[in-house]
């Protein structure tokens, strides 16, 4: 078994893998060298965080809390210093939200390639990265501001804890995955994907920083990119699995695997680690061919990974635990003291059953009358209400229309199901390539079955086990009240409505924003709501898609119609 390079500990930040690192050396696998990154430690003791600055780097400006960029942006907090770059916590006064931003000399030997891999990053524009916001050369200055997310926590934070549960595993990987196959499509690389650099939302969603651009910062390249990335995604998952570093030494505040021992597949060295993960880890990790998993080929790339978990059987989440509710606590009242406090607090009055009633003949006699003449006037009024009907001809006109009165206290009617128009409508991919087939959404409520907005085809009715749905995001305009929205499929579709609240001033761009208020599944599936739904934007979210023609999977949406 070959030797396999090992990774020191980053310093986790929350600013985009503000990490203290190095590039590695090199390991060789059957005789073919694979440069690979080599992490290590940085000792923070020295001032400013621990700078380490090497000689004819030019110096990091003396910036500070307080300093502002661009009229803009103020320096926060510096948390990280390193080899002529420093990067900041800060706050964008414009916007009034908070930044990251990177910092280095103009003339830095880095400066050129920094500025071009954030710019390239910020044209991508998938969400599932943090966003690059802004690259600019200013005042002897290059800088590159990001997204600060406050509600986000590290890989690395959340594995201190312990490993993940084999369904959240499951998530990290495919989204992370899905997310690079779609950057190296666009030649774009990260380098430097570690526990620093994702991210878990409080919605669930996984995110990744420092796409191009920390690599950029260290001077890191590669000449087999897609490698070295899909062997990070093994690593990430390895950790996630078995809360252990891949490698011999400890990283991220993980232990490594046991020094001469070599590289163990995960359900080797955790008991109870999903069989079908631990062989995707090894996949990924050994594919150079030095290690080769147990029956598997390895990946290469992270398009041949997401196909492989594309073919895993899909890993449910755990069922809900539900805790029995509290025993009954019967509540008495003191007599009288309603409103007023208990003499002693504590203690618990009984209380006196009253009497029963007497019951005279008297009683007893006006009981029966009082039911004599209810069931009479019971029988005179059905005998007109029949006599009326028969006169009438025995019919009456029923219509789905309510009555009102107007201010002249005539009776005006006010229709029900009455069409909502649709104003506009965009795909919502939130947990994949972020769209699909944007061009043609139009078509779903353009009022002809011809014509249809299609998803991208998968290898399974589930979306190939990479995402729980997708779907398309109605805007009525303002805020309606909603009864029933009917959706046309081309093939029998398993769909959900869900809506957001009636207080959203603008489009959520998150799927928890999105509550579910109906469920159905066929080739027109009215869905209504158990009650009417006050909301302006509508989530038209597909579940499982039909079997095509040519044997792959495709949802198609024919036509979309909402009412009152």
């Amino acid at each position: 078994m070959a030797e396999r390079s090992t990774a020191a500990v980053d310093v986790a930040d929350n600013s985009g893998d503000e990490s203290l690192t190095a590039q590695a050396d090199q390991s060789t696998a059957d005789g073919v060298a694979q440069n690979r990154e080599r992490d290590t430690d940085i000792d923070e003791a020295q001032g400013s965080g621990g700078t380490a600055e090497r000689p004819g780097k030019a110096s990091p400006p003396e910036l500070h809390s307080g300093h502002k960029l661009a009229r803009r942006y103020r320096l926060e907090e510096c948390v990280t210093r390193l080899d002529g770059f420093s990067s900041w916590r800060a706050v964008d006064e414009k916007l009034r939200r908070a930044v990251g931003i990177h910092v280095l000399p103009a003339d830095h030997a880095r400066a050129r390639s920094v500025l071009a891999a954030a710019r390239s990053s910020a044209l991508l524009g998938d969400p599932r990265f943090v966003q690059v916001l802004d690259a600019v050369e200013e005042n002897d200055l290059v800088y590159v501001v990001h997204e600060w997310l406050p509600d986000a926590t590290e890989l690395t934070t959340l594995l201190s804890a312990g490993p993940l549960e084999p369904h959240d595993a499951y998530q990290m990987v495919s989204q992370i995955a899905a997310a690079m196959a779609a950057a190296h499509r666009e030649g774009l690389a990260h380098l430097r994907l570690n526990p620093n650099a994702v991210l878990r939302t409080s919605t669930g969603q996984w995110r990744i920083r420092g796409l191009a651009v920390n690599a950029a910062l260290r001077g890191i390249s590669s000449d087999t990119p897609q490698r070295t990335d899909t062997e990070a995604i093994g690593a990430l998952l390895y950790a996630a699995l078995t809360q252990r570093w891949p490698y011999e030494n400890d990283a991220y505040g993980l232990s490594g695997l046991p020094k001469d021992l070599g590289l163990i597949p995960p359900d080797q060295v955790r008991a109870g680690v999903h069989r079908g993960l631990s062989e995707l880890a090894m996949r990924a990790l050994a594919n150079d061919g030095a290690t080769a998993s147990r029956h598997e080929a390895p990946c290469t790339t992270p398009e041949e990974l997401v196909k492989a978990i594309g073919e895993m059987p899909r890993i449910r989440p755990p069922e809900p635990a539900f805790t029995a509710p509290p025993e009954y606590q019967r509540t008495t009242y003191q007599q009288g003291s309603y409103g007023r406090p208990s003499a002693h607090p504590g203690a618990t009055q009984p209380v006196p059953t009253p009497p029963p009633p007497l019951q005279s003949r008297t009683g007893k006699a006006l009981k029966w009358a009082v039911s004599v003449l209810l069931i009479a006037a019971l029988g005179l009024g059905s005998w007109q209400l029949a006599d009326a009907l028969m006169d009438r001809g025995g019919t009456s006109d029923q219509t789905d229309q309510t009555q009102t009165t107007d201010g002249n206290g005539k009776d005006q009617k006010k229709p029900a199901n009455l069409p909502i128009r649709i104003a506009d409508a965009h795909d919502f991919d939130p947990f994949g390539d972020g769209s699909e087939k944007p061009a043609d959404v139009a078509k779903t409520y353009d009022g002809s079955t011809e014509t249809y907005w299609q998803t991208d085809f998968y290898k399974g009715a589930t979306f190939g086990n990479l995402k729980p749905g997708l779907g398309v995001i109605l805007d009525l305009g303002k805020v309606q009240d909603v009864g029933k929205v009917t959706v046309t499929f081309m093939g029998t579709t398993s769909v959900e409505l869900r809506a957001a609240s009636a207080d959203a001033g603008s489009q959520p761009t998150s799927f928890a924003a999105y509550s579910k208020v109906a469920e159905g599944s066929g080739t027109t599936v009215d869905l209504k709501p158990s009650s009417t739904v006050k909301s302006r934007y509508l989530l038209v979210w597909l579940t499982k898609l039909p079997l095509t023609e040519e044997g792959t999977y495709r949802g198609r949406v024919a036509d979309i119609k909402v009412t009152s």
